[in-house]
């Protein structure tokens, strides 16, 4: 390892941190380099509308000019109107979406989503929000990496969703009027903190809604280096517990689409000053992330079929 990428790490990794190792391969290290950039303060925590979530879209979509990704549509960016909010003029905010085209080229379409803004600053106080979500917008961008050297058989769209934490405002305006037909969307895998492991699992929600999911997250979590559990999306559970209606998976359910949420549960920092990339171990946020691109690859397989049981 270059004494460069150590000294990164170091910092990352500075008192109070988790004593966790460093990376120990390359893919893995650029992912917790992704992570810190997208997290760091300069970002001011990337409230919707904000100039830390212009910041954080910039370099968003700098990453996927990288990987050598086009826009879903005319451009990467679609605006999204916000509800205004006592002290604040920031009313307009933007979704990002890019295309990996699939080697079918028609019928169905994957979108693989995760929303890249948070908290802001309150009281001075930056909230970062490493696990929440630009954990789930940096594994996006792994993804897409392996998905351009290895195309999926069905079109996939990556969806950084703005303004989750306002009531899934853009997420809802992109199920309102998306890239492609609606009908088209035969699936949303949604990624909302993935990255923390204090409870030592990664949770799939949304089987319990298409059942004839479950096999296809069960054959994706055959070869997880991570512990899989299912459930959080039944109506019986406690209040909070269900999280049918959590993240912005929840804009695709209301147009009956099928949908995975991956998610850990809460931790002490959600929500927090304290979510900062210094919390999470690289070993088991690849393994999340791995986790994702076989339950995506097994999707792919099954798209058809998938697509048919969206509710009408």
């Amino acid at each position: 390892m270059s004494t460069a990428l150590v000294t990164a790490l170091t910092i990352v990794s500075g008192a109070g941190a988790q004593p966790f190792p460093p990376p120990s391969d390359p893919e893995t290290a650029k992912m917790m380099r992704r992570l810190s950039a997208l997290s760091a303060d300069s970002m001011e925590g990337r409230r919707a509308g904000s100039p830390g979530a212009a910041r954080a879209r910039k370099w968003i979509i700098g990453e996927l000019n990288a990987i050598g990704v086009k826009p879903a549509g005319s451009a990467f960016e679609s605006s999204v109107a916000l509800r205004p909010r006592a002290g604040s003029t920031d009313t307009v905010g933007a979704n990002v979406a890019a295309r990996i085209p699939g080697t079918k080229g028609s019928g169905p379409v994957i979108v693989l989503s995760a929303h890249y803004d948070h908290l802001g600053v309150r009281n001075g106080e930056t909230f970062n929000g490493a696990d929440d979500d630009a954990s789930g917008c940096v594994a996006l961008l792994t993804i897409a990496e392996r998905l351009v050297k290895q195309p999926p058989k069905h079109d996939v769209i990556l969806a950084f969703f703005d303004a989750e934490e306002s009531g899934m405002v853009g997420s809802k305006a992109f199920a309102a009027a998306p890239p492609v037909p609606l009908e088209r969307i035969g699936l949303n895998i949604n990624l909302d903190m993935v990255a923390r492991q204090d409870a030592g699992a990664l949770w799939v929600a949304g089987v319990s809604h298409t059942a004839a999911l479950k096999p296809i997250a069960e054959a994706a979590a055959k070869s997880a280096a991570v512990s899989i559990r299912f459930g959080h999306d039944t109506k019986d559970l406690k209040p909070g517990d269900d999280w049918t209606n959590s993240s912005d998976h929840a804009s695709f359910h209301a147009k009956g689409i099928p949908f995975f949420y991956l998610g850990v549960e809460d931790h002490p920092d959600y929500h927090k000053p304290g979510d900062d990339a210094d919390k999470i171990d690289p070993k088991f946020y690849r393994g999340t992330t791995d986790f994702a691109y076989a339950l995506l690859r097994q999707a792919d397989k099954a798209l058809e079929q998938i697509a048919a049981m969206r509710r009408k």
